[in-house]
């Protein structure tokens, strides 16, 4: 019988967050499942959309033995810790000794972001891969995949046999693509093979919001990157978009093909590149000051509510969700029938719950990763404990757990929910966990930059990007960059180059 051992390490690091990621942040995620060890992983992950849920099905369809190792997933913040790096590693890698210690393996599935960067390995997954290749050896084949917001690099491509990314952003092929590596980890076992390998570079990046792909031009590439990698030989044309906050050689766009020849895959990547230069100048997408976002917002008659993507205070791109920047502008401007969610606030969810439903009390809100807190009279409509699952198109099936939460009217047509671990507004079962439809109201504020889109966008009369004060920066040049590799451009168009 054919025996693959399935594990996981995922994290998206901002070099210039204010927040580091421990290993607390692993064992307690919101959104996501917790840190899972080799009895509990194919039970916890087998009904989520995860990637490694998808792998876990192939592999269960298909008849093969699985040899379960760790896997982890924390919210985007600042570099992950050495200690939680070096911990959860440690895990994954005893477990795979373990595995072998029980018999032969035929290969190995991991689920990785492919962003993440940890204090002493600025690639942090070439840093897995490399550890799991010199456990495993040469003759086994590793597949793992990846979100597309991966800073895909040599070394991972080196390691591993075959990387597949996610084809969508919102991500919601997250299972598909896991299900899609397994399956050429299976190819590979019974087969006998290897694919030929061509890894290539992007001299530009793109921000996040210009990265979706449910619009042009991210639509165009992607459409563009199925028709190439539909080519005869070709097993995988995979396009990574980077995530632009890693300061790092390895990060930006960057594409990996694999293919039965070197020639097949480098025609296919070269083809691709091609693609993406030509496309450069429109992915300079505009984003509107939260101030006048929120007077557009209040001006719109149409139906169903005006959405506003608080950007860059985005949890998925390693903001900490309490900036008070668009809840103070929505109040100022006396928004009628707004919500804004999450607001991540440990201490004025817990004092909701002391003070109870009905309860009115003054809260320093927010502020916690910038200092700068918004004092309000806020009543305390609804409480929960922050537990439900997750129902969007991106997270389906995904157990929350994000602590104590509270619903409170701040103004008298402005609410917020408070929550205690911090978690992007994708889902609307956020809101509805605790009592708010969103549909129903007027203005809906999500920190958010583009994952939204999958589960609001559908109901929205409006979506409208806007800036605020936080850490995952709208354009992204403009932070304090001291590592990136010569010759990159951090705008789309423009042609400075770093270095």
């Amino acid at each position: 019988m054919t025996r693959i051992a399935i594990g996981g390490f995922l994290h998206e690091s901002h070099s210039f967050a204010p927040l580091p990621t421990g290993w607390g942040d692993f064992i307690k995620p919101g959104g996501f499942p917790p840190l899972q060890k080799r009895d509990t992983l194919l039970d916890a992950l087998r009904p989520t959309s995860c990637p490694a849920a998808g792998a876990i099905m192939v592999a269960e369809q298909d008849g093969v033995d699985i040899a379960p190792l760790a896997w982890c997933f924390a919210n985007p913040a600042g570099p992950v810790t050495a200690e939680a790096f070096e911990r959860i590693a440690a895990l994954l890698v005893a477990a795979l000794s373990d595995a072998l210690e029980d018999g032969p393996l035929d290969g190995v599935y991991l689920d990785l972001h492919g962003a993440m960067v940890a204090v002493g390995f600025d690639d942090a997954e070439g840093e897995v891969l490399r550890r799991v290749r010199a456990v495993v050896g040469p003759d086994v084949p590793i597949a793992a995949s990846l979100d597309p917001h991966a800073n895909k690099t040599a070394a991972m491509v080196q390691h591993a046999d075959v990387l597949v990314p996610f084809r969508t952003y919102p991500h919601v092929d997250m299972k598909p693509a896991g299900a899609q590596a397994a399956r050429l980890l299976l190819r590979m076992i019974r087969e006998g093979v290897r694919p030929a390998k061509v890894f290539r570079e992007i001299d530009y990046w793109t921000p996040l919001p210009g990265q979706c792909t449910m619009v042009s031009p991210m639509a165009d590439v992607m459409a563009e990157r199925a028709r190439l990698g539909a080519a005869p030989g070709v097993w995988e044309l995979g396009f990574c978009f980077g995530f632009p906050y890693a300061d790092f050689p390895g990060c930006g766009m960057a594409i990996a093909s694999f293919a039965d020849t070197a020639d097949q895959a480098a025609q296919a990547a070269d083809a691709l590149a091609a693609f993406v230069a030509s496309k450069e100048t429109e992915f300079a997408l505009g984003v509107l000051p939260a101030a006048e976002g929120v007077a557009r917002a209040m001006a719109g008659t149409g139906k169903g509510p005006v959405i506003l993507a608080d950007t860059q205070d985005n949890p998925g791109g390693g903001g900490h969700g309490d900036t008070t920047g668009l809840l103070a502008e929505l109040i100022r401007q006396d928004a009628q029938g707004a919500v804004l969610a999450p607001m991540n606030d440990a201490e004025a969810a817990a004092a909701c719950h002391a003070a109870g439903e009905g309860a009115t009390i003054t809260l320093d809100l927010g502020g916690k990763s910038d200092g700068v807190p918004l004092r309000v009279t806020a009543v305390v409509e609804r409480l929960s404990d922050g537990r439900f699952t997750l129902t969007g198109p991106m997270g389906a099936g995904n157990p929350a757990n994000l602590g104590p939460c509270a619903l409170v009217r701040v103004a008298p047509g402005v609410r917020a929910i408070i929550v205690t671990r911090k978690m992007q507004a994708h889902d609307q079962a956020l809101f509805r966990h605790i009592g708010v439809e969103p549909k129903d109201q007027r203005i809906v504020a999500v920190k958010s930059s583009v994952h939204f889109r999958a589960d609001f966008q559908p109901i929205a009369s409006e979506v409208i990007v806007v800036t605020a004060p936080g850490p995952v920066v709208a354009d992204p040049a403009g932070l304090p960059f001291t590592n990136l590799r010569p010759g990159l451009r951090l705008r789309p168009g423009d042609n400075r180059r770093t270095g």
